[in-house]
């Protein structure tokens, strides 16, 4: 049976208990938070409760709410409810009706709770939950630490019920006469997680009658192995990626030397978003000629000559930017800063690829900045001989990703600057200038 005691101690080694702790209460109205809420009320702890309604159910949603405020009302507990339009918010983003209630649930928990200076968000999860949620990643593939279940603190999340079983809490609202309503999608087996709940664990305990109580023992160890596995990958992945300017590098020799290399690839791109499944398609192409391109809800990742390179992908950029004869600085889509001044007895070439010092007479405004584009061509400073751009950054070594990211300062239709990184000899400062533009980049 459920024990107040084991209640006790989990929200006491939560630190719940501390003087001053607020805590928001997610009750849905099912029996999991019912009970969860009638503890905390029992324990003394300042709770406020907050609700959302999904408006899945028509009536029964609607009714779902009401019969929250109700119930909060009846234990002295301040409520807060909210309303999603969840159909459409799964509609624009492609997503399952059951993945757009996660993203908004939590989401508005989240800035709700730091809004209103809650310290924790407690949600009702219980033991079998963990089971549910194990077979649910291993057919995802998710990696070990899918495996792990459900953890009991997650940032502001708590999840004080998770050390009881879905039985035990029924028998603990049973025998404390607690109130709750059934959702009617629970008797469902088209959502995967009823069909887990319903069908395989059941069928397991046919054949291994403990096996609830063996899996979540499982758990717990696999829990911990995931934590020196965790340990291992961070030792690890120093020696792999660095970091240039908000672009990930992922060197694949060194990849290639790891001792799980295909496993440690993944451990460093799901954090970009990439599935296992994308992994598998990214580790073949190591070996691969470059150019080869993947993306991710959120990044784009391109194979180099000696890496992977990782960014957040620019929409095509085909916008000129003209900058007007007196422009002292600009914001977009670079900053940087320009000086004019007439030429002295004092004046030196400043060697900075940040800095471009031009003669000044021989510009036409306005200049104009823009991404380079296939065809274009400038003569490199210190040569007499017209060079084409992509033969340049052949020879600088340029990743795809730093081609991407070049701009060009032109004049008319001459190339002025690769910025940052070489002048056009026709703009150079020679014996005949008489007023220098200094171009810095900030």
């Amino acid at each position: 049976m459920l024990q107040y005691e084991r209640f006790q101690q989990t929200i006491q080694a939560l630190g719940l208990t501390e003087p001053g702790k607020n805590v928001l209460l997610a009750i849905s109205g099912g029996i999991d938070s019912m009970v969860m809420m009638n503890l905390f009320y029992s324990a003394g702890i300042k709770c406020s409760v907050a609700h959302c309604n999904f408006q899945l159910r028509g009536n029964e949603s609607d009714d779902d709410e009401t019969f929250v405020r109700e119930q909060a009302a009846n234990l002295n507990f301040q409520v807060f409810v909210t309303r999603f339009e969840t159909e459409e918010h799964a509609a624009e983003n492609h997503i399952s009706i059951q993945m757009a209630a996660r993203q908004l649930r939590y989401t508005w928990f989240d800035k709700f709770a730091t809004a209103h200076q809650f310290d924790f968000i407690a949600v009702a999860h219980n033991r079998d939950d963990a089971l549910e949620t194990f077979f649910i990643n291993l057919s995802r593939g998710t990696g070990i630490g899918g495996l792990t279940g459900i953890h009991q603190v997650s940032g502001h999340i708590i999840r004080p019920l998770l050390f009881a079983s879905r039985m035990e809490i029924e028998k603990y609202a049973s025998e404390n006469h607690i109130p709750f309503r059934e959702d009617s999608s629970n008797a469902s087996d088209k959502y995967l997680r009823n069909y887990i709940r319903r069908q395989i664990i059941p069928a397991f305990e046919e054949v291994f009658p403990h096996f609830r109580e063996s899996l979540s023992q499982n758990l717990e160890k696999l829990n911990d192995a995931h934590l020196l596995y965790q340990y291992a990958v961070n030792s690890l992945v120093s020696g792999i990626i660095r970091y240039e300017q908000n672009i990930l590098y992922i060197d694949i020799p060194q990849l290639l030397q790891s001792p799980a290399p295909k496993t440690m690839l993944f451990e460093i791109l799901k954090h970009y978003s990439f599935s296992s499944a994308s992994v598998d398609e990214i580790f073949p192409m190591a070996q691969a000629i470059p150019g080869k391109q993947f993306y991710s809800p959120t990044h784009k990742l391109v194979k180099d000559r000696n890496c992977f390179i990782v960014s957040k992908p620019e929409p095509e950029q085909q916008a000129k930017f003209y900058i007007e004869e007196g422009t002292l600085t600009i914001n977009n889509p670079l900053h940087l800063e320009f000086e004019v001044f007439e030429i002295n007895s004092d004046f030196s070439i400043e060697k900075n690829s940040a800095i471009a010092q031009l003669d000044y007479e021989k510009l036409d405004f306005p200049l104009i900045l823009r991404k380079w584009q296939a065809g274009d061509y400038f003569i490199p400073l210190g040569m007499g001989d017209i060079k084409k751009l992509s033969n340049f950054f052949v020879d600088q070594k340029l990743s795809i990703i730093e081609k991407e990211n070049t701009w060009l300062l032109t004049s008319g239709n001459q190339i002025v600057w690769i910025i940052g990184k070489r002048i056009d000899d026709r703009f150079k400062i020679t014996e005949k200038t008489r007023k220098v533009l200094r171009i810095v980049i900030k």
